[in-house]
């Protein structure tokens, strides 16, 4: 029922999930993050995908309790799982990055599937320094992202990835340039966000920009997947129709070969 959304998460996660998403300035923002950074993940394993009576949960082993794991959190699996679905073999020789790259998250779902050389930014270095540890990056840089340019030269990327940063208060629609600047032609842009009560006007925003580059030609949009399991509800609001979910989406655009020029 939805009186219990939200009631099963440990007080503190609420808490600490509440604040990032109240948080109303970037600074403030980043600042959670860096002290959220040791909490945050979810440490991968071989075990197969658990059932319970909710959706199917990407195959992790959670071994320990740790916020991202009890959010049930799955837009890394479901991005990567996307993205390795569109991108064409090899994998392994294939640069990608991860911006937005959080502790790495991003990285082991993509690895598990053949990815190997990739590289990461984030605004915290909390998260970055976690990102490190994992041992899965070839290079990261911290870069705040709607303030400056990524570090990358143009057309440098076969793939990249904004998992979990496109929300309301977080990484702007504005970045969407950059991302095509940096992936080469014909490379693949994995982009996904919430599509909670608190996040749609965000969303819509989003969409329109995203349209706006497709009828422009800059890319071709592969995928648009709505997902109604996406993480945990911490509050009745945000639940997507008592389900004690929230949904999201994963976008999948193909960087067009030739440059689109303007007539005149």
């Amino acid at each position: 029922v939805a009186s219990g959304i939200g009631m099963g998460l440990p007080a503190a996660v609420r808490d600490r999930v509440a604040a990032v998403h109240r948080s109303s300035t970037l600074p403030e923002r980043l600042r959670l993050y860096d002290g959220w950074a040791a909490r945050y993940e979810q440490v991968p394993g071989t075990q197969q995908g658990r059932e319970r009576r909710g959706p199917r949960l990407s195959p992790l082993t959670v071994v320990s309790p740790q916020d991202v794991a009890a959010l049930e959190y799955r837009a890394p699996y479901l991005a990567a799982a996307s993205l390795a679905f569109a991108f064409p073999a090899p994998r392994a020789g294939a640069r990608l990055l991860d911006v937005a790259c959080g502790t790495g998250l991003v990285a082991w779902e993509l690895h598990r599937r053949g990815f190997r050389c990739l590289h990461g930014v984030d605004g915290s270095a909390g998260m970055l320094e976690r990102a490190r540890s994992t041992g899965l990056y070839q290079d990261l840089r911290l870069c705040v992202l709607g303030r400056e340019p990524l570090p990358a030269p143009a057309e440098h990327y076969d793939a990249v990835t904004v998992v979990g940063a496109l929300g309301e208060g977080q990484v702007p629609s504005t970045v969407l340039p950059d991302l095509l600047r940096v992936t080469k032609p014909g490379g693949f842009l994995c982009l996904t966000t919430r599509s909670n009560p608190s996040n749609l006007r965000y969303k819509a925003e989003l969409e329109a920009a995203l349209a706006q580059l497709e009828r422009s030609r800059a890319w071709q949009k592969l995928l648009a997947q709505e997902v109604e399991y996406w993480e945990r509800a911490t509050t009745e609001e945000e639940s997507t129709q008592g389900t004690g979910y929230i949904s999201g989406v994963v976008y999948i655009y193909q960087k067009c070969p030739v440059p689109h020029l303007e007539e005149g």
